[in-house]
């Protein structure tokens, strides 16, 4: 199968239809996810020939107890004090991936910021969000959706902060 083909033959998600709802273009990356990689991240970016700073991961969170929605580059690590602080919270940590698989309605190695099952507050890393076209995951595993930093934070209602431990 060419790459033509498998891009061609991913079904929507409700990552996509929910981008395709609110008339916000984007594009499609199809890789073979690996699901023993460490980094899923990290490997998605290594699959595609992309930076990993460049590629952002989704990580499900809970500020004192409430359920919110963290992107950061796919080679960053959270602060979670500074994550709860984003949200105006005293205590983050991360949701269970039961938690995060129902609440989202994505896998673990799929789990988008756009289309959510239930809606959440959503923070972004402030690294990377003022400059080119970012990719985050499109609700599926080895989907990668490619759009610019302003659409995303557009269809998320997001907020831009200081997530993650410094370098």
């Amino acid at each position: 199968m060419t790459a033509q083909d498998r891009r061609t033959s991913v079904q929507d998600t409700s990552a996509t239809l929910t981008l395709d709802a609110l008339g916000i273009p984007y594009e499609r990356h199809v890789y073979d996810y690996d699901p023993s990689a460490g980094k899923l991240g990290v490997a998605a970016a290594a699959a595609l020939g992309l930076s990993p700073d460049h590629v952002l991961k989704t990580l499900m969170v809970q500020i004192d107890g409430r359920p919110a929605c963290v992107v950061l580059p796919a080679d960053r690590e959270l602060d979670f004090t500074r994550v709860a602080q984003a949200f105006g919270g005293r205590k983050a940590k991360m949701l269970s991936r039961p938690d995060a698989e129902q609440r989202t309605g994505y896998r673990i190695g799929g789990v988008s910021p756009f289309g959510q099952r239930s809606t959440v507050p959503t923070a972004f890393e402030q690294c990377g969000m003022d400059g080119p076209p970012v990719v985050i995951n499109g609700g599926s595993q080895g989907l990668l959706i490619e759009l610019s930093p302003q659409d995303a934070l557009t269809a998320t209602n997001g907020l831009v902060a200081d997530l993650v431990k410094p370098l």
